[in-house]
């Protein structure tokens, strides 16, 4: 059970025996609704004796559904459907390289693929935040390392190449997805015009179970 994140990066987890465990958070954002305390909650184990925290929350369960708040494991998700072949709309696309710099530009995309004999940029992001109705939103929190990215992925498409934003939606109780244009309206006005001037703009389910995550069906995305 969930006692209570905090310090962005830690949260205190009651293990079935009583006891309370401090583990790692992967998730910078704000959570909203994701960190309830009293929420079940399912974690991970690493032996590395390195770490500090051996434990890792990655996904809780509330009454909107469960909720997958690791935003790591969101690239490795798209990749595996990818090399799957089983990644709608890139059926037939080839993986090149993950955490490919950006042309002429500091920083890095996600992915890098070859998909009809053209490069295409491709750039994941983890939705957990659910709105009314099941609408999932991106961001939910300010980001500007992510209007950075939309804004590169339009030069991309301007410069002849090929690029896609991926929505990885690891929130069970989202059935469709938009920018939140209320917490970050420049990113949502940014994807709109990627979108206009040929970005690809893909949401998907995942299948969020006790022994894995899977990215599922694609979801509509609403801009």
């Amino acid at each position: 059970m969930l006692v209570r994140r905090y310090k962005r990066f830690l949260a205190d987890v009651e293990l079935p025996c009583g006891a309370i465990e401090t583990m790692h958070c992967p998730n910078t954002g704000a959570m909203t609704g994701c960190d309830l305390p009293g929420s079940e909650c399912w974690y991970s184990r690493s032996d590395n004796p390195r770490r500090k925290y051996s434990g890792t929350l990655e996904v809780v369960i509330t009454d909107a559904g469960r909720i997958g708040i690791n935003t790591a494991r969101a690239n490795g998700l798209v990749k595996e459907a990818l090399l799957e072949q089983r990644l709608v709309g890139f059926e037939e696309a080839i993986w090149e390289r993950s955490e490919v710099a950006i042309p002429d530009e500091a920083g890095r995309f996600d992915l890098l693929l070859k998909h009809q004999a053209q490069d295409c940029f491709v750039e994941v992001k983890s939705v957990t935040l659910c709105g009314d109705s099941g609408l999932g939103l991106f961001p939910d929190a300010k980001s500007e390392r992510a209007l950075k990215h939309v804004l590169a992925l339009q030069r991309q498409v301007d410069a002849g190449a090929e690029a896609a934003l991926i929505f990885c939606v690891q929130h069970s109780g989202i059935r469709r997805v938009t920018t939140a244009e209320k917490i970050h309206p420049e990113y949502a006005q940014a994807v709109r015009a990627a979108q206009t001037a040929g970005v690809r703009v893909l949401a998907f389910a995942c299948s969020i179970e006790p022994e894995e995550i899977r990215l599922a069906t694609p979801l509509p995305v609403v801009l």
